[in-house]
């Protein structure tokens, strides 16, 4: 087993027993009570950026609240957007507990960043949420000019459960039914929801995200068993949808139990011929992307993502 980075050791101790109520084990608002709590702990000091607007837009489903953030430096006409899915199960997580992120991203990519509290499961269960997130892409195309982005140059990310959505999008824009992006930026993405990757069993209790947990947010996301397999929620089991997907990014970190189906996917992605950049942080557990305030390594993950979209970019041209 590779050596637990002793940034990751320190959260670990911390958090340990901060929370004596597993998610699991209780209701999803008391999850999302709990990590409300515990989010602000570990991230950062808010990063500066020039701007921040919280608008409304209607979805298939209702209204959807959007973050937009406009990056220093950021162009005021035609400049990359990012459209950022934040992680939580598909169950907890909101604009709050992913807002250091997204500040990050609107900065070092000096592009604009929008950001949708898309619906939750289980009240909002399955395709719920990535109609939610579809929704957003449409939006960020239809008023790009508004925006100030190009929209041939938007890009999808998102962590964990976050990562699934954009990985979701981007197989769902090579088919036709959302609309084109530049770039996927998967950060420890969930990409099988079968849960049978050996990291299940290595990683399975004691390195933060449990496989308890995991089993418990995805049977309150999918309706039935059989949504399990399909593409949509579980991307790495798509048959013939790879190739000729948008130019991805994945982040793996060596000691979480989605690191199996994270490499998994970059291999396939790469293998199907898919540009592609694959950086793991053997060192790291899952949600070190929202560890600032402790792991140094949560920084340079997000300059890491965008190193690679200026590089999907530039190799375009």
């Amino acid at each position: 087993m590779e050596k637990l980075d002793e940034s990751a050791r320190r959260v670990l101790a911390m958090t340990s027993g901060s929370n004596d109520r597993p998610f699991e084990t209780g209701t999803p608002q008391e999850a999302r009570i709990d990590y409300d709590v515990a989010c602000p702990m570990l991230q950062g000091a808010k990063e500066a950026v020039a701007s921040v607007e919280d608008r409304q837009i209607t979805g298939p489903n209702g209204p959807i609240a959007l973050r937009i953030y406009r990056g220093i430096g950021a162009a005021l006409k035609d400049g990359p957007g990012l459209i950022y899915f934040h992680g939580g199960g598909w169950v907890i997580g909101n604009l709050e507990s992913h807002d250091e992120i997204c500040r990050w991203f609107a900065n070092i990519g000096k592009c604009t960043v929008i950001c949708p509290d898309y619906r939750l499961a289980p009240e909002h269960k399955f395709p719920v949420g990535v109609k939610d997130c579809a929704a957003t892409l449409a939006f960020a195309v239809q008023f790009a000019a508004d925006l100030g982005i190009d929209p041939a140059r938007i890009a999808v990310a998102g962590d964990s459960a976050g990562g699934n959505l954009a990985a979701v999008l981007a197989l769902m824009s090579r088919r036709g039914e959302a609309a084109p992006i530049a770039a996927q930026l998967l950060i420890y993405p969930n990409t099988d929801a079968t849960q049978v990757a050996d990291s299940y069993h290595r990683y399975a209790e004691g390195f933060g995200l449990t496989a308890a947990t995991m089993r418990w947010f995805r049977d309150h996301y999918v309706r039935t068993t059989a949504d399990i397999t399909n593409w949509r929620v579980s991307p790495l089991r798509a048959e013939t949808l790879l190739a000729g997907v948008a130019p991805a990014f994945v982040a793996t970190a060596g000691h979480d139990i989605l690191v199996d189906e994270g490499m998994a996917y970059a291999k396939r992605l790469r293998e199907e011929g898919v540009p592609m950049v694959h950086r793991h942080w053997p060192g790291q557990i899952h949600g070190f992307v929202s560890m600032g305030r402790y792991v140094a390594e949560a920084r340079r993950a997000v300059e890491a993502a965008v190193a690679a979209w200026h590089s999907f970019e530039a190799n375009s041209g």
